[in-house]
């Protein structure tokens, strides 16, 4: 017994008849549980002392690592009628497979025959355009005729410029010597008259010089109304000239009117004739959009849209697709204060939904059912929880991830750090200090060079 008492029973009760009383009074149990005390207290020392792989630990969700290979949602162009089903969920297809079938349900597509009438509208175009060609080129040939004419008439009004110029030098010419003639008659007559009063001339002889006189006078008149009327026709010859010049420019100002009038109408005919091509070619591919076709291989997996007869909009969800070739990734969301310790290529651990493991985070050596992975981008602004979004894609040195994993399935991450010891671990979480500024081998040379 351990004799805590004062009344003793030790010679009422033969303890050495009972293996119990034996085993309680040996003194061997209290060393062995100070040993065992003292180791304990020993392996806590040491494990203090053991590496721990600082983490920041965030969830996640499987998505693809390019943004076109995520599930996208197939839409319609155009307003339709749902006519016909092709593929049913869960069917694989094919780029270029066709989904469904629309019909149109616009009044301004109705016409079955739409782009023949269309297309005779651009013909008819055509041949206006032409004709107003063939005007335009007849209206330049009347042009050049208008031009030579107007040069030989330009020419012949010159020569008979030059003529009406040449005859009222002529006339002028005899008109001067009619007036020396008629002013030697005069002196004759006068002399004639002198000698007649003295006798010496007879009358006859003066009567003679006197006709002489009139003759030169007549002819001097004439003369002088002969040179007045070059005069006109020179005049005449000037103002036709002027008035051959002004003639022809009307005429091709007329012309060149017409003509221009011609290209503005061809070139209307040819705006229409473009506005109709564009016109065609729309009814043409719009034609092609009643049949929804498949924009990349892939698994059919929700239709939006069901039913026959069924009027969609324009732009409407008609069926989700889910690629068949996609690179996975994770994309986790972390806190803002955490974001600092993060850099493109730091390494993280993942355990997905569904697959079993065992997790150490401050030894990911040892942990089971993890996967590993390298940070590829990181947002720069907040998501609507004002957390930032970090896309992880696989390391191809690490553990493939499981073929069965499905985009949107949860993946809890957690981002290795710094490995420091576990005391210090400690330490930092009772004073509630963040984890160690993450740097790898290469930032920590850069740094050292800068300085």
């Amino acid at each position: 017994m351990l004799n805590i008492s004062g009344n003793s029973i030790s010679d009422k009760v033969d303890t050495k008849k009972y293996e119990a009383f034996g085993k309680v009074e040996s003194k061997t149990s209290s060393r062995s549980l100070a040993r065992i005390l003292i180791g304990f207290l020993i392996l806590i020392v040491i494990s203090l002392f053991i590496p721990w792989t600082q983490n920041i630990t965030a969830r996640g969700y499987v998505t693809t690592l390019k943004p076109d290979q995520r599930p996208q949602a197939v839409h319609s162009i155009i307003a339709g009628r749902i006519e016909q089903w092709f593929v049913k969920e869960g069917d694989f297809v094919h780029k270029g497979d066709t989904i469904l079938y629309i019909s149109e349900i616009k009044d301004d597509y109705f016409d079955p025959n739409l782009l023949d009438r269309t297309n005779q509208q651009i013909q008819a175009k055509e041949l206006t355009q032409k004709s107003y060609d063939e005007k335009v080129k007849a209206l330049e040939n009347q042009i050049g005729a208008l031009k030579e004419m107007q040069e030989l008439k330009m020419e012949q009004a010159r020569n008979k410029l030059i003529q009406s110029k040449l005859k009222v030098t002529a006339d002028s010419i005899e008109f001067e010597a009619a007036k020396t003639n008629f002013s030697i008659a005069q002196r004759q007559q006068e002399r004639m008259r002198e000698l007649y009063d003295e006798g010496l001339k007879s009358l006859t002889d003066l009567e003679s010089r006197m006709l002489k006189l009139q003759e030169s006078q007549a002819k001097l008149i004439g003369y002088e109304s002969k040179l007045l009327s070059s005069k006109n026709e020179l005049i005449n010859a000037k103002l036709e000239l002027s008035a051959i010049k002004n003639e022809y420019r009307d005429k091709q100002a007329k012309a060149n009117s017409e003509r221009f009038s011609a290209l503005s109408n061809s070139y209307n005919a040819n705006v229409e004739i473009t506005k109709l091509q564009n016109q065609y070619m729309n009814y043409s591919v719009r034609i092609g959009l009643y049949y929804i076709l498949a924009p990349q291989n892939g698994y059919i997996t929700q239709a939006i849209q069901t039913g026959i007869g069924e009027t969609i909009k324009e732009g409407a969800s008609i069926v989700s697709i889910m690629p068949a070739k996609y690179d996975l990734a994770v994309e986790m969301y972390v806190k803002p204060m955490d974001l600092p310790l993060l850099k493109k290529g730091q390494e993280v651990r993942f355990m997905f939904d569904g697959w079993p493991a065992i997790i150490f985070s401050g030894w990911p050596n040892v942990s089971y059912g993890t996967f590993g992975g390298k940070i590829v981008a990181i947002d720069n602004f907040t998501s609507k929880d004002s957390k930032y979004r970090i896309l992880v894609a696989p390391d191809d040195t690490n553990t493939p991830w499981p073929e069965a994993i499905r985009i949107g399935s949860g993946a809890n991450g957690f981002a290795l750090l710094c490995d420091v010891p576990i005391w210090y671990e400690l330490w930092r979480q009772l004073n509630g200090f963040p984890p160690d500024y993450y740097q790898t081998d290469s930032q920590v040379a850069s740094n050292k060079a800068e300085k």
